[in-house]
């Protein structure tokens, strides 16, 4: 007999219909806020979706069924990173002076430490993602292999229509689709912290923040020696001969590792990379030495024995011939 699944995610589904109720409701998922209402009697607050145990983040949906403003403070912060999508309506942010809106194409990420107010009419149902701080601390922190010096603040304004912030959406529609149905495999315990890393690790890695570069350089594999060993060689020996043999033995390794490492360290096969070199220090000699040597000089003591090639691909690096960088040079 099999053995019952061990769930690590709650489903929630709260209706209220007075101010009070709805904000308390709300103040559970994400931190202290002020709500105004234009017209109390009509409020009918509807929140529903999947607490996920491991780092408590919420994915749902959310309605008030009439105008509303969520005010936030930075006297009375948030504790929850909270990211949001209509599916209908639309909300406005006001934050830093401006307004951002939102709709089914553009979603919002609301920094918890900040001041800002949230309009939000009263035919909008949207998704909302809330991630609580610790947790996004943590999972940077981890990403970054240090501490944060500085508060995680995000940009306003997210895409929902293409790129990786769309594909972000995607990834939440699916979990909240596949969650609603309560089967066993999305909601093990397995299962879940591994979806909420990759749900919080997407978002950092797709909405742009203050730790986005230092996050992509983090994130970036570190040259292995072998390369480094090549790209010297080329660098000291690029006017001379050299041929792809000389950088092999150079390098130490088969030819196969070697074009595989300089595809994905450089962007270019090592003799394409050799001649992206050459022609760099070519136009940085032609900048520097104006008119005291010719074009073509410069360019067959950097190894261009062929002239008319060498135009050519100097033109399609740098969009203009030797000759027009030379008189670019001159005239200034």
């Amino acid at each position: 007999m099999p053995t019952p699944a061990a769930h690590d995610s709650r489903g929630i589904d709260a209706l209220r219909h007075d101010l009070e109720g709805a904000r308390d409701w709300m103040a559970s998922i994400c931190g202290p806020h002020g709500l105004q209402v234009r017209s109390p009697k009509e409020l009918q607050f509807h929140h529903s979706g999947t607490v996920m145990r491991s780092m408590a983040s919420t994915l749902g949906y959310v309605e008030y069924g009439t105008d509303v403003t969520v005010s936030v403070h930075n006297d009375a912060p948030l504790n929850c990173y909270s990211v949001s999508l209509p599916l209908s309506g639309q909300q406005e942010l006001a934050a830093h002076g401006r307004l951002w809106l939102s709709d089914q194409d553009s979603g919002l990420v609301l920094s918890p430490h900040e001041t800002q107010d949230l309009a939000i009419t009263g035919n909008c149902r949207k998704i909302i993602v809330s991630i609580p701080s610790p947790a996004l601390r943590q999972v940077l922190e981890g990403l970054l292999q240090r501490p944060l010096e500085a508060a995680l603040t995000f940009e306003p304004q997210m895409n929902a229509a293409d790129g990786d912030q769309a594909a972000w959406w995607r990834m939440v529609k699916f979990l909240l689709a596949e969650m609603g149905h309560a089967g066993p495999l999305l909601n093990h315990q397995q299962m879940v912290g591994d979806l909420e890393q990759a749900l919080i690790k997407g978002l950092l890695l797709s909405q742009p923040h203050n730790y986005s570069q230092a996050l992509a350089e983090a994130m970036r594999p570190a040259c292995p020696h072998y390369l480094l060993r090549a790209k010297q060689f080329i660098h000291d020996n690029a006017r001379e001969d050299i041929a792809l043999e000389d950088i092999e033995r150079a390098a130490g390794v088969s030819r196969y590792k070697l074009f595989e490492g300089f595809g994905q360290h450089f962007g270019h096969a090592p003799m394409a990379y050799l001649k992206k070199y050459r022609l760099e220090a070519v136009r940085r000699e032609i900048l520097s030495d104006c008119s005291e040597r010719n074009v073509s000089s410069i360019a067959m003591n950097w190894g261009f024995s062929h002239l008319g090639r060498f135009s050519n691909d100097y033109k399609q690096l740098f969009g203009e011939t030797p000759s027009q960088t030379l008189k670019r040079a001159v005239r200034r």
